[in-house]
């Protein structure tokens, strides 16, 4: 049974009484076997499964407790627990409130936030400052939902009093965004935990036992959703050297004070290392006592046997830093996926694929831009949402908008008309117009805001008979939009074109099949690859762009490929903008930012460009203490082998570099760091 395999600081934690239990579980001292096994008791102890509520970071993490338990309880029993990521459990409870929720991306919300932030004509406002631009303004109203349960603009000046001046029109843009959200049916991630916590003031979902995992990278409003579910006991697991998601509103303040919070809390620390050799766990923990102890804890080495000390890797120059790692990976015994890279900053990555690819080492890269958040794959995952849900005005604003002349408020006035064409009925308004005339968009001008005015003349559409076009498209009443323009027509047309053929199909493969192939795709392609084959200087480089094709065909490939595991194309999507982020493609050496590698182990690990400026970044770091956590997370990810890389110069931006001041902590450079500035040199 699971609670047999664990040890002494593992079973008295799993066992402990109900109530608040707070376990610190550093890395590799069994935190997944600990929340199994608590599972597992409160089983036998006759809770009920369905009373039983397990909260992880992501879905993936979930399933393989899940898998476990099944090991030694029936499915029909473990179907039962309540489990998932915060967003995903959200989700599932707020579909059955309301079964047309559409759960859109934060880039789709963006585009309606910048559609509506549009709208507003800042220059007739004669400001004494700039205002913040659509995609910062955005940016700063999520992070302000995860952070804070202030009001925004108490929030927002705060940060930026000087801003002050314009503050009702940042709230007003917000409250109008939230007002769309509603009117058509979609959320953000946020707003499912904002609008679970708001049903939970009214309504009661009764759990026995909360078991929260990675409970350090919880923000305030998770904090807040977890109080709101007011359970009869609460089992927290997580390790405050480990908290690195500051950036994303995530809040140590949770962890560090759970034993004030909760007057019956206990805490229990799990001590014994069965990941990292000796060595490597020395190192670490030199470094990481210097941050603040929150709470007390000393880590035994459980592993026997051979070990390595880790090494430092130095080079004279950046890429021959990286040429070199190429190099022991491509002759290493070790096999490539239990190899991994692990970097601060995106820039490393490029030129540490470029000269693994370049040996013939294959590798695969996470924590950068998802295969998920590839403008290419982002078009066809639109399109499909469409076809699911024909009032997504996102993803019709979001395949528009690489039509010629039309932006995000332009694409958004094309979506009301086809709406009115079809009388409500989007599909019919593109395919079957009964309205022939165009609708007022705007009656209602606000001067003060300095909203656009719709009162343009009715265009001709007879100014498009030149063009080749689908003979229905040259009666439809859209070509009468005073603002539409002659590339905004042929985009039209092979929307239609494809609408039309798509039109009764309902398997994904055969829907996306017909996609890609279509004219209309065959445009983006051309679109992307010819931005990607640009060169600096403007030039467009044929071989470059001719690349960029056959990756972005082979990314549509791809999608063709996961499609096939569907039979409908609502769980296809769904499954994609739920879990794409959980996903990677390819095979080979693990390349990963820090945070992408959290939670991950391996028996060989680089840990890259450790100098002043890069490792720890100073420009954007949030404190020191986050930046040493980062090490800490990066270091213990190797089981066995341990190599710490830098370079002192970089030939292409001239730059010469320091090592990292955690490379003094651990000892592996002598002497006291010194930062550059105290000697007046450049940083990065």
């Amino acid at each position: 049974m699971p609670l047999s395999s664990l040890n002494d600081d593992q079973r008295k934690a799993a066992t402990a009484p109900l109530g608040h239990n707070l376990i610190i579980a550093s890395a590799g001292t069994g935190k997944t076997s600990t929340i199994v096994g608590r599972i597992a008791h409160l089983l036998h102890k006759g809770v009920e499964p369905s009373k039983i509520l397990l909260l992880t970071f992501t879905n993936k993490a979930a399933g393989e407790m899940i898998a476990r338990l099944e090991r030694y309880f029936p499915k029909k029993v473990v179907s039962q627990i309540e489990s998932g990521t915060f967003h995903a459990v959200s989700y599932r409870w707020l579909k059955v409130l309301h079964p047309n929720l559409a759960l859109k991306q934060p880039s789709e919300l963006k585009t309606l936030f910048r559609s509506i932030y549009e709208k507003r004509n800042f220059e007739r406002m004669n400001l004494p400052l700039a205002p913040f631009s659509a995609t910062f303004l955005y940016e700063m109203y999520s992070l302000y939902q995860n952070a804070s349960l202030e009001v925004f603009d108490v929030w927002f000046l705060e940060k930026y009093p000087e801003h002050e001046v314009i503050m009702d029109v940042y709230m007003d843009i917000a409250e109008e965004f939230e007002r769309e959200k509603v009117d058509y049916g979609f959320a953000s991630f946020n707003d499912l935990l904002l609008r679970i916590k708001s049903h939970l003031e009214d309504h009661i979902i009764h759990f026995d036992e909360v078991l929260v995992d990675e409970y350090q990278d919880t923000n305030t409003l998770q904090g807040a959703l977890i109080d709101a579910l007011k359970p009869t006991a609460l089992f927290c697991v997580g390790d405050y050297d480990q908290s690195i998601y500051a950036f994303n509103g995530a809040n140590i303040e949770n962890i560090a004070t759970y034993s004030t919070r909760y007057h019956d809390a206990k805490v229990f620390t799990l001590s014994i290392n069965y990941r990292s050799t000796a060595p490597i766990l020395s190192l670490a923990n030199r470094v990481i006592e210097r941050n603040e102890r929150i709470y007390p804890k000393k880590l035994v080495v459980g592993r026997i046997g051979k070990t390595h000390p880790p090494k430092l890797l130095m080079y004279k120059d950046l890429f021959e830093q990286y040429q070199a790692i190429a190099q022991a990976i491509k002759h290493t015994y070790t096999p490539n996926d239990d190899i991994a890279i692990i970097f601060r900053n995106n820039s490393s990555a490029d030129g540490i694929e470029a000269s693994l690819r370049e040996l013939g080492v294959a590798c695969k890269r996470k924590g950068g831009t998802s295969f998920f958040d590839a403008k290419e794959i982002k078009f066809l995952l639109d399109l499909l949402s469409l076809m699911v849900n024909p009032k997504d005005m996102m993803a019709f604003i979001h395949i528009f908008e690489y039509a010629s002349g039309v932006g995000s408020a332009l694409a958004k006035e094309f979506f009301q008309c086809f709406l009115y064409f079809g009388k409500g009925n989007f599909m019919q308004g593109v395919l079957y117009p009964t309205q022939n005339d165009l609708p007022k968009l705007n009656p209602n001008k606000n001067v003060q805001l300095g909203l656009f005015d719709d009162d343009d003349e009715i265009g001709s559409a007879s100014r498009f008979r030149h063009l080749e076009l689908d003979a229905k498209v040259y009666g439809h009443p859209l070509l009468k939009h005073p603002k539409i323009i002659q590339d905004g027509v042929k985009f039209f047309n092979d929307f239609y074109s494809l609408m039309n053929e798509l039109r009764g199909m309902e398997n994904p493969a055969k829907i996306l099949q017909t996609a890609i192939v279509s004219k209309l795709y065959k445009n983006i392609i051309d679109i992307l690859s010819t931005q990607r084959g640009r060169l600096k200087s403007g030039e467009l480089d044929e071989e470059k762009k001719r690349q960029a094709k056959e990756r972005i065909e082979r990314k549509a490939g791809l999608l063709l490929q996961l499609s096939r595991q569907y039979r409908e194309l609502r769980r296809f999507v769904n499954a994609m903008i739920l879990g794409g982020g959980e996903l990677s493609e390819g095979e080979g050496v693990n390349l990963l930012t820090v945070h992408a590698s959290k939670g991950l182990e391996f028996a060989e690990v680089y840990v890259v460009d450790l100098v002043d400026g890069r490792f720890p970044n100073r420009r954007m770091m949030s404190s020191i203490d986050e930046e040493r956590r980062l090490f800490y997370v990066a270091v213990t990810r190797a089981k066995d082998r341990l190599y710490l890389s830098l370079a002192n110069y970089d030939k292409v931006k001239k730059i010469e570099y320091k090592p990292s001041q955690f490379l003094h902590e651990a000892g592996l450079i002598k002497g006291e760091f010194i930062e550059p500035e105290a000697k007046g040199k450049k940083k990065e």
